[in-house]
């Protein structure tokens, strides 16, 4: 292999590293469920969008959610430095600069909700930036570092994406749009709360006062199964209010079923290994609830 070559072949590489380390910057699994409650608050919602503005609002949302993770990441840089879960992120890893990640986030927020509001309608914008604002602020710079409710209050940003969706579509907020929000709001607590669990350590070291380092485990395995307990009727509400069928009330009664099974044995049997199962279920929970009204939709469309 020639000298030019293999200069070429090292450039690609250092291109590709750090297209990428960009794109983990938005945190992109985060993105990914955003984008997929988003996409299900559109598909549920009453009347039509044309495909072109329904995949606008799909994009500002992505844009919105990415945007809100690089803030995030440059301002806990100095946490992320510390915790074993998050030092090897792109600014504690020393691959990108934190003014630039600030200067990527700000700009991108802007740039999705300018874009939501021109393209798709002004309610939906005003709920993106309420989402990119809470976050950012009431979450990240004043709940995080200050209260073991950090996770409760500041859930209210990860709920937002279905009603958006929502709002793209019918161009206001109603009482289902309200549900959705509502089980995600309900869903946040326990499931990050099984993560602290057995994360309790490394948020201890980093001076973040999740509800482990600061009630205990006892206090948390409680609260985990209270709203658990709270998440039951809440996800299966939409099939009362009459914006999902059947198939979607039999199948939140048992996924919720099993979680609360989940959650009771993390209280009761006190160990690591519930609490990794319960927050691995709960990602699966989540996502197939919204899999089934979105399934249901389609169908419904269909047929």
């Amino acid at each position: 292999m020639s000298d030019t070559s293999i200069i070429n072949e090292t450039a690609a590489r250092a291109v590709s590293a750090r297209a990428s380390d960009y794109f983990a910057l938005l945190k992109p699994r985060v993105m990914s469920l955003v984008v997929f409650t988003g996409l299900v608050g559109m598909a549920v919602a009453p009347g039509d969008l044309h495909p072109v503005l329904g995949f606008t609002a799909l994009l500002c949302i992505a844009i919105g959610a990415g945007a809100s993770g690089a803030i995030n990441m440059w301002y806990d840089a100095d946490i992320d430095e510390v915790m074993e879960r998050t030092k090897n992120r792109p600014i504690p890893a020393g691959k990108i600069g934190a003014g630039e990640a600030l200067g990527i986030g700000v700009s991108l927020s802007v740039a999705s909700v300018l874009l939501m509001g021109l393209a798709v309608n002004y309610v939906a914008a005003a709920l993106l930036a309420i989402t990119i604002g809470f976050y950012v602020f009431i979450y990240t710079m004043w709940l995080k570092r200050r209260t073991p409710q950090n996770i409760v209050i500041g859930g209210a940003s990860g709920a937002f994406p279905p009603m958006i969706g929502w709002a793209a579509v019918t161009g206001d907020v109603s009482v289902e749009s309200l549900v959705l929000f509502a089980i995600i709001f309900m869903w946040t607590p326990p499931h990050f709360w099984a993560l602290s669990l057995w994360r309790d350590i490394d948020y201890a070291n980093a001076g973040v006062p999740m509800l482990p380092v600061v009630a205990g485990r006892e206090a948390t395995r409680r609260q985990v199964v209270i709203y658990s307990v709270l998440l039951f009727p809440i996800a299966v509400m939409p099939y009362f209010l009459g914006y999902a069928g059947i198939f979607y009330g039999i199948g939140s009664v048992i996924l919720g079923a099993i979680f609360l099974f989940g959650a009771l044995k993390v209280w009761r049997k006190k160990d690591e290994k519930s609490a990794k199962q319960l927050f691995a279920y709960s990602i699966l929970y989540l996502f197939l609830i919204f899999a089934i009204l979105l399934g249901e939709s389609i169908f419904t469309g269909v047929f």
